[in-house]
């Protein structure tokens, strides 16, 4: 017997019992359509985590102040200076990990246009924030270190600030706002970054020269200052030897003892992206390995469906062997009907999934990246439940004998 003769006769035992074959792959359907769908929002979430994490910057660390205490009540951190500027300048050139270091002092003020106005952060900085949050100008150029030296009133603004004060698509390079009451020049417009996990928008913010920060808006205090330190660390690898260094380093600065608390804090922004990202992944492994289940379900009711069809077709496998079909013509048989049920229910479960994880998305605004490779593991395994759970059937139907297959009632 031919192996198309086969394929022939397999298809057509499919053919007579339709109904039964669609309940029957309606396991394996529900199993690839809910493992594609699932990693779909679970692969989307982890890209949003990662876009996230982008937009705030890479191998970033963020130093804060010490905390007030009075009357046993703590102010927290960021409450008392304890940084002083010759801590930022020993953090940029005594540490090996830490690549760039930036200032970064904040207050809420109008900025003015025209005919416009609008409320936003205005950030005192170093050109090297800049770089540390991987943030590159759309139009005209970012703060300098001449700006700095020189206490310059120039200022960049956000892209949401643009929008609010001159429309969207304007070009508002050299054009002059108030800060306040005081004039500053637009030098540049800061290229979209978009919005944080906590919805924070990063486009909503002025940034202007530390320097003229604390001339003209916020006086400073001396020998401290009066904001926080921004680092970027050298590669990702380091980040958390950087976090130790700076540590040890400030300790030393600040001469504190060995049992003595810090007057400073440090927040590693990679542990934090890391963090979220690895509870996604856990979330998108625990609702595939749910799904996973529907799959072994549906090879259990494959495995059925075949035992029961070997038993209503015992005087069919006694014919055709009597007739000169050898066992492995049965078993092949079998298997290819087995084959292709899990098949058609694997590429239904497919077009399922995918339509059900574009329609989530949709409905609850849902992040959702299709992965061709799970696509393609998704069929692959529905394939592989098919012959798993098809061959005890098939080896029984092969191995039954043509004399009592013949005399089956």
């Amino acid at each position: 017997m031919s192996p198309l003769q086969t394929f022939r006769v397999a298809f057509r035992a499919i053919r007579r019992n339709k109904l039964r074959a669609a309940l029957t792959t309606l396991g394996i359907v529900i199993g690839v359509g809910a493992v594609i769908a699932m990693m779909a929002i679970g692969a989307g979430a982890k890209a949003q985590v990662e876009q996230a994490f982008a937009a705030m910057g890479t191998n970033v660390l963020i130093i804060l102040p010490g905390s007030t205490s009075s009357g046993g009540v703590k102010g927290g951190f960021g409450s008392m200076p304890t940084l002083t500027w010759d801590d930022l300048a020993a953090v940029r050139s005594d540490v090996a990990t830490v690549k760039r270091a930036a200032p970064t002092m904040r207050s809420s003020m109008p900025v003015i246009s025209e005919d416009q106005n609008w409320t936003t952060s205005i950030t005192g900085t170093s050109p090297e924030y800049f770089d540390i949050r991987n943030w590159p100008m759309a139009l005209g150029s970012p703060i300098t270190q001449a700006d700095v030296d020189g206490g310059t009133k120039v200022v960049v603004l956000g892209q949401t600030v643009v929008d609010k004060l001159y429309g969207p698509n304007a070009n508002p390079v050299g054009q002059s706002v108030r800060v306040g009451n005081t004039p500053f020049q637009v030098a540049g417009v800061a290229a979209k970054k978009g919005q944080s996990a906590t919805g924070q928008d990063y486009d909503d913010a002025a940034f202007i020269p530390f320097t003229t920060f604390a001339q003209k808006v916020q006086g400073g205090l001396g020998k401290y200052l009066q904001g926080q330190i921004m680092v970027g660390a050298t590669s990702a690898d380091v980040t958390a030897r950087a976090q130790q260094d700076i540590t040890a380093l400030l300790r030393d600065r600040h001469h504190l003892a060995p049992g003595d608390d810090d007057d400073f804090s440090i927040r590693n922004l990679s542990e934090i992206a890391g963090a979220q990202q690895q509870g996604t992944e856990t979330m998108t492994l625990l609702l595939a390995s749910v799904a996973a289940v529907s799959l072994l379900v549906g090879g259990i009711g494959i495995m059925n469906i075949m035992l029961v069809s070997v038993t209503e077709r015992t005087r069919e496998i006694g014919i055709r062997m009597a007739v000169g079909a050898e066992p492995h013509h049965i078993l092949t048989q079998f298997l290819i009907e087995a084959l292709a049920l899990s098949l058609a229910g694997g590429l239904i479960g497919v077009a399922a999934g995918v339509g059900v994880a574009f329609w989530l998305a949709a409905r609850f605004h849902w992040p959702m990246l299709i992965q061709p490779d799970v696509i393609t593991v998704s069929v692959g395994f529905s394939a592989l439940v098919g012959v798993v759970f098809g061959i005890y059937p098939a080896r029984k139907a092969s191995r039954l004998d043509p004399i009592d297959a013949l005399r089956f009632e």
